[in-house]
């Protein structure tokens, strides 16, 4: 299935969509075990510590990017998302900008309630933008769509990095049993 705002793009960057969205999933690299970097942000979220929450989740994409042999990516985990009229920003990728390291960007608190957001949807944005700095350094896509593939990826090393923990937090409430 492709997304509406496929129809508006050039002829290249419809080859970089349809090369994105054949990419149906992303295991952990070959010998990665760091399921404590997993439990750290867990806690730290569980104790809203911002600090430790942003060593734990630098600590997983330090041994993610070096699992996938790309360059390293500088993380800020942020307290209250930013919002407008169209909703909250979760997450935010830059991308490399010449002496600059691309940067991740998440935030641990909703915009309205300033509630510490579930640790599922935590992790799921983390690995969302790290996907985004995949699809060009590891994938060598020209640009990062979000592509039905592209979630599938997201889903897939989630799933797989949740599945390292010591103690897994049980499925969220709206997750669909299989």
């Amino acid at each position: 299935m492709r997304f509406a705002y496929y129809a508006k793009l050039s002829a290249a960057d419809r080859r970089t969509y349809d090369a994105s969205d054949a990419i149906d999933r992303l295991d952990l690299p070959p010998g990665f075990a760091d399921g404590a970097a997993v439990d750290a942000i867990a806690s730290a979220l569980a104790g809203d510590d911002r600090g430790g929450c942003e060593r734990a989740c630098q600590r997983l994409t330090d041994a993610l990017t070096r699992g996938y042999a790309v360059p390293p990516v500088r993380v800020k985990v942020l307290a209250k998302r930013p919002s407008n009229d169209y909703g909250e920003l979760h997450g935010l990728y830059e991308p490399a900008d010449r002496a600059v390291p691309a940067t991740v960007s998440v935030w641990m608190r909703t915009a309205q309630r300033r509630q510490v957001v579930a640790f599922r949807s935590f992790l799921r944005t983390l690995v969302h933008e790290i996907g985004h700095h995949l699809d060009y350094e590891h994938f060598r896509l020209a640009e990062t769509f979000h592509t039905e593939g592209f979630y599938k990826r997201e889903s897939t090393l989630a799933n797989a990095l949740i599945a390292l923990m010591a103690s897994p937090p049980p499925p969220s409430r709206a997750a669909k049993p299989r």
